[in-house]
């Protein structure tokens, strides 16, 4: 089953079924009027909406509209809870080893993970909005999971068994502001503006044999301007899966209906010890710092810039046919305006 929400004059949209071939879908406000409704009576809701899922899939509905994927808000708008880890160690490693830090031991073992803002995300093909480049615009190309109620203290697998969707992120960071923030030690929060989601959100089985309950073995593809910049393979070098996330995450709190869980971005060591990009035969990266980190490492110096104005990052995965399984994430840096 694939899940939408189309933009509207409500701040949590309507919740819409989506065709498997992401080629038409329809409304189902008489199941749920938004996502997060449907989440927050999920042993009702899903039943239904998968039998208008299997209709629509099968030809059975004559009221189905092509489907726009502009028009699309991300598939929760807003969530009472975002949180995204770093679950790709060698991204970690690779930051702090370019600023000359020693990673402490147990980042191997114990999760990072940071709170971030939830109360608006932008659209799959909104634009980015920023006012100042100098900030050092990136993109963070990773895939989140959507958690049903998680009781405080759940076991890795309690945790597992309460992933009830999956999309992919565009998790926006501004790098320029993040050493003074931290410095800080107190966290992020001017460096991480608004993130953006896939056009659908998918519950597990529609991707069959590249789930395992717990991590998805499928490629992450990030387009920067046209061209490939990396296709790391998420289900590669996942130091720490959803259901240890999910767990870590609800160690000392409830996670409600809806809560949002990100894998932070896809990273793979590859042939090298820390990776190579497509131009090199690698399989690249899922953001601009990580190819700016090996570029230090190898020459002293980074050598890529960060996004400008104009710039379009597009971020999709694939299933084993070559189809688009989430919708692609399409987006442009665009300048903010106050209204």
């Amino acid at each position: 089953m694939k899940l939408a929400t189309l933009k509207s004059d409500h701040p949590d949209g309507r919740l819409a079924v989506v065709s498997r071939d992401l080629a038409r879908y329809v409304t189902t406000p008489d199941i749920a009027p938004s996502l997060q409704a449907a989440m927050d009576d999920w042993a009702v809701a899903a039943p239904l909406l998968e039998g208008i899922s299997n209709a629509l899939n099968n030809g059975e509905l004559d009221d189905a509209c092509p489907l726009d994927t502009t028009l699309l808000a991300s598939p929760l708008p807003r969530a009472y809870q975002w949180v995204d880890g770093s679950a790709y160690v060698n991204h970690v490693e690779l930051v702090r080893r370019a600023r000359g830090a020693k990673m402490p031991a147990h980042f191997w073992t114990d999760p990072l993970m940071y709170q971030g803002g939830s109360d608006s995300f932008l659209g799959p093909c909104d634009g980015i909005p920023v006012i100042d480049t100098a900030w050092g615009v990136d993109f963070e190309a990773e895939v989140a999971v959507i958690t049903g109620r998680v009781a405080m203290g759940s076991t890795e697998d309690q945790a597992a068994a309460k992933i009830r969707l999956l999309m992919l992120v565009n998790d926006v960071s501004l790098r320029n502001l993040i050493p003074a923030e931290l410095a800080k030690g107190f966290g992020f929060f001017h460096a991480k503006p608004a993130s953006a989601f896939s056009p659908v959100a998918v519950t597990p089985d529609e991707l069959e044999l590249a789930w395992d309950s717990r991590k998805i073995h499928l490629p992450i593809l990030s387009e920067l301007n046209g061209t490939l910049f990396g296709r790391p393979d998420a289900g590669v070098d996942m130091t720490f899966d959803f259901a240890q996330l999910i767990s870590h995450a609800a160690h000392t709190r409830e996670l409600g209906p809806g809560t949002i869980v990100g894998s932070g971005t896809v990273s793979n060591k590859q042939n090298t010890e820390h990776g190579s990009a497509i131009a090199d035969g690698g399989v690249g990266y899922s953001c601009i710092a990580e190819l700016r980190m090996i570029e230090t490492i190898n020459m002293g110096k980074p050598s890529t810039s960060f996004m400008s104005f104009g710039d379009r990052i597009r971020i999709e995965m694939k299933d084993q046919a070559g189809l688009s399984i989430f919708g692609a994430i399409d987006q442009r840096i665009v300048e903010y305006r106050n209204p």
